[in-house]
């Protein structure tokens, strides 16, 4: 939404829902597909599919214990409105748009997140080495594929 209001040379989506105008955060789940994909990805790895949701085996798999409890002083609530409110733009922003996309995500498997970028925004996203919170299990691979993009930036 910042994009839309505010001028910007990029913008990269890490891990993320891709809304479509008008959907809203609840609507995506099922209008995508993503409980279909991440029930056949648990149950390809051996994991049962039908246990309830725990954070620590969908979203912290793959970070470091310290980081863990480090990151645990920093949870919050999260607001329904994401969920409830519908996506307000008509169009997609006209900003050059990048997907990055997480190899070993459970929440958005890597395939449900390569078809969910090549339907709603037309890009191939790039991959990388990491779970669902990258920014926490792999800091180092994102930032050389933010760096790379930014770059990308300036010498176009």
């Amino acid at each position: 939404l910042v994009c839309d209001r505010v001028p910007s040379r990029l913008l990269v989506l890490v891990a993320a829902m891709i809304p479509a105008p008008g959907e809203t955060g609840g609507e995506w789940w099922e209008a995508t597909g993503q409980p279909d994909a991440a029930a056949h990805l648990a149950r390809a790895q051996g994991r049962d599919e039908s246990k309830d949701f725990d954070p620590f085996e969908w979203f912290l798999h793959d970070v470091p214990t310290d980081i863990v409890e480090q990151s645990a002083a920093h949870v919050g609530e999260q607001s329904d409105g994401p969920f409830i409110d519908p996506w307000p733009l008509s169009a997609w922003p006209s900003v050059p748009t990048r997907v990055i996309a997480c190899r070993n995500d459970r929440m958005f498997p890597l395939e449900f997140m390569r078809r969910l970028s090549r339907e709603r925004l037309g890009i191939e996203p790039v991959d990388i080495d990491s779970g669902h919170l990258p920014a926490l299990a792999a800091p180092d691979e994102l930032t050389a594929v933010l760096e790379r993009f930014r770059a990308d930036l300036t010498a176009g």
